[in-house]
């Protein structure tokens, strides 16, 4: 009858000091890091080794660190933008151009954010009957609601119309005539 022989190790997990500041401190805290077990490895007698180099090991531990904040804004992850929310973050970026009435700080990046989150308003039931939205009003994505909006397409086409005006005015003949009158009002009478 064959014994069953158990194997030693490995069921063991790798334990590697923790990428934080503590490394460069000195202070070696033994973190958990399970998922560093890779293939790539050595094992020595059935144990997994870790390998000596330090420069090794935070490579190591960063290619596992997942795409997050931090511990400041609670690990909150970067999510996968689609082309709907890429839409929305545009129109977000432009909210100054859409309401004339409120004034918004400008914005310094130039790239739409890593870091978002995208939520529902759920009106509390005693808003029922008085500020609630029909399922008619609700739309799926900010640009659907903004262009369902008449006020804003109202606000929109006269902001169209006052720009075409402008630029029909800054050429053609009209401009001419203008530079002409200019002209003529210019020249020294002798």
């Amino acid at each position: 009858m064959p014994e069953d022989k158990q194997k030693i190790g490995l069921l063991w997990k790798p334990q590697l000091p923790a990428l934080s500041s503590s490394l460069k401190e000195g202070n070696h805290e033994m973190g958990s890091t399970s998922s560093l077990w890779m293939p790539q490895n050595k094992l020595i007698d059935g144990l997994f080794v870790p390998p000596k180099d330090p420069k090794k090991i935070n490579k190591l531990q960063r290619k596992q660190l997942k795409d997050t904040t931090g511990k400041k804004w609670f690990e909150m992850s970067a999510p996968n933008i689609t082309s709907e929310l890429k839409k929305d973050l545009e129109i977000l970026k432009l909210r100054s151009v859409i309401d004339p009435k409120r004034h918004y700080k400008k914005s310094d990046s130039k790239t739409l954010p890593k870091y978002f989150q995208v939520g529902t308003v759920v009106e509390p039931v005693s808003e029922y009957f008085s500020s609630r939205l029909t399922r008619r009003q609700r739309k799926a994505t900010l640009t659907d609601e903004l262009l369902s909006d008449r006020g804003f397409h109202q606000y929109r086409k006269r902001k169209v119309s006052e720009i075409e005006d402008e630029r029909r005015a800054a050429s053609g003949v009209s401009k001419w005539r203008e530079k002409k009158k200019k002209h003529k009002s210019r020249k020294p009478t002798h």
